[in-house]
């Protein structure tokens, strides 16, 4: 079969691979959509500790039933071609975590396209707990996106948000998307988005969001000024540079939640104190649980949040030139990998 193959820092290569071995327990999926996501750049660069050369990318992706283990050759939910998603976070279901509903949190975790093979290939494979298959009429492409929409769910869940909430979503790549989807399904219906990227600020203005754009002091200005001096109630920093969660910070009201989800910087020097006399609580959120995945599912096939503007879909092959232009800074909103769609010249299409 064939796979993107990460070689080196800021190296792709579409190699021939071995099929991947089936244990017992797992489902081989046939991938009809691979995305690429945020925290997969800072590998493709070389800067991520999870990702070491060689190995496959990816853990979004939706696809077609192709083989099952000996133990799950009896589930008739996953007869051969049927279409599914999968959680690719890959938990113990265990300990402590795991059995009170925290499996983001489990210590044996391991995420495909990090610890394990990932989906930008012809096949993956995971285990059959992980598998859910897509309700009639989900597309695939909606599949694919389940899991950048369960992180969104995630972290608006650890904001414990409300109608009377306001927010600021710092970063409009697919997450900061979703999150603005996510949050105007709660009932919050005052929220701001801030972004380096036009075309990515006019998508969150189509869904609903303010745009703001940085004053002198950054982007806690334009908060600022458009709260009357408060600052919002919840701020969401989806970037996680060092920059964008001082200004996270700096926009959040005092008493507020200040929600951290990007991981582009490990270490970050902010004003601890204005944490304390401000009684600001920091969220880190880390992926999702089962609960949020399923929800994440449901919520896309029933057309409560989605995404459709600035989706690119491209072959496999074109993978690698795809991940330098995200790094780059292409405003897309969203990159599906297609797995057997031909050359790297052949065709791309957004929606």
């Amino acid at each position: 079969m064939q796979a993107l193959v990460y070689e080196a820092p800021k190296v792709m290569s579409l190699r021939d691979v071995p099929r991947p071995a089936l244990a017992p327990h797992e489902v081989a999926v046939r991938v009809a959509y691979s995305g690429i996501c945020g925290s997969e750049l800072s590998g493709f660069l070389g800067q991520n500790s999870l990702r070491k050369p060689p190995l496959v990318f990816g853990h979004e992706f939706a696809g077609w039933v192709e083989a099952v283990g000996d133990a799950v050759a009896d589930h008739a939910d996953l007869a051969i071609g049927t279409p599914v998603t999968a959680n690719p976070l890959v938990t113990c279901g265990r300990c402590d975590y795991c059995i009170t509903g925290r499996q983001e949190l489990c210590t044996e975790r391991r995420l495909l396209g990090a610890h394990l093979p990932g989906c930008n290939a012809d096949l993956v494979v995971v285990p059959a707990a992980s598998v859910l298959t897509l309700p009639d009429g989900m597309s695939l492409q909606d599949g694919a996106m389940v899991e950048p929409a369960a992180c969104a769910v995630r972290a608006v869940e650890a904001a414990a948000v409300g109608p009377a909430s306001t927010a600021l979503v710092l970063g409009a790549g697919p997450i900061g998307l979703f999150v603005v989807q996510v949050l105007l399904a709660h009932g919050v219906t005052e929220i701001y988005v801030a972004d380096l990227n036009p075309a990515r600020l006019r998508m969150a203005e189509s869904l609903g969001a303010t745009p703001i754009e940085a004053g002198a002091n950054g982007v806690a200005d334009g908060v600022r000024s458009a709260t009357g001096g408060r600052g919002v109630t919840v701020a969401f920093d989806a970037v996680g540079a060092a920059s964008t969660r001082r200004d996270c910070l700096a926009s959040t009201a005092p008493g507020g939640v200040f929600v951290l989800i990007g991981l582009h910087s490990d270490e970050t020097a902010f004003p601890v104190n204005t944490v304390i006399r401000s009684e600001v609580t920091l969220k880190g959120v880390f992926a999702y649980s089962e609960a949020n995945f399923r929800t994440a599912l449901d919520w896309l096939a029933a057309g409560r949040i989605g995404l459709t503007d600035g989706v690119v879909v491209a072959p496999l092959s074109a993978g690698p030139g795809w991940y330098s232009r995200l790094v780059e800074g292409d405003g897309a909103a969203k990159v599906l990998l297609q797995p057997g769609a031909g050359q790297a010249d052949g065709a791309v299409g957004r929606r």
